[in-house]
Formats: C-alpha cells, sequence, structure tokens
C-alpha cells in the first residue's frame, strides 16, 4: 500500500498553479505545493482530499487560525499535521495569522 500525502507552504507571491511538484519516492507519493493566503490554502487542500491525499502537513508559517481554517474545512477526511513555529523565521519572525488573516 503506497502512502499520498502533502506538504503545503505558504508564502506572499506563491502561487499553487506554477509553485507545486510531486515527489516519488519507495512507497510515498508527496505533493508539495505553495499557497500565499489562508482562503487558497483551504482550497488546494480540499483539491488535494479530491485527488486522494490522505495527509496533509502544513508549514510553519500556517499560524493556528490558518491550520483551524484548513482543519474545519476537511471535515475529517483528511488527516492534518502541522511544522509549528509560534514566530516563523521565513515571515520576518511572526506567525501567519499576523499575516494572512
Amino acid at each position: 500500500m503506497s502512502l499520498k500525502a502533502a506538504f503545503m507552504f505558504i508564502a506572499p507571491g506563491a502561487n499553487p498553479d506554477r509553485d507545486r511538484t510531486v515527489v516519488k519516492g519507495g512507497e510515498v507519493e508527496l505533493h508539495v505545493v505553495g499557497v500565499s493566503s489562508y482562503e487558497e490554502g483551504v482550497k488546494v487542500a480540499k483539491e488535494l482530499s479530491d485527488k486522494g491525499i490522505s495527509c496533509i502537513e502544513l508549514c510553519g508559517g500556517f499560524g493556528n487560525e490558518g491550520v483551524g481554517m484548513i482543519s474545519r474545512a476537511l471535515r475529517g477526511k483528511v488527516r492534518v499535521g502541522v511544522v509549528r513555529f509560534d514566530l516563523h523565521p521565513g515571515l520576518n519572525y511572526k506567525s501567519g495569522d499576523d499575516l494572512f488573516l
């Protein structure tokens, strides 16, 4: 059995149509997608769910509110994990909640 998983990162200017790739290794197919807002993240998460992704790991740029938005949108259909940075070094040491809400 293989695992279809995703990693979603958030960054100003990221475009999910352009900033994505699929890495296949062993029993894992990993979809990597960049988004530029929480709303775009929700849309992409639903799209990934429809493609059979069973788990999504969100980058540390998603603050508590962003993680909650995506988790609620998926309604338990996909497991959601989180890399934690309260103050993300790639976002000038701010939370995504400060930048994307």
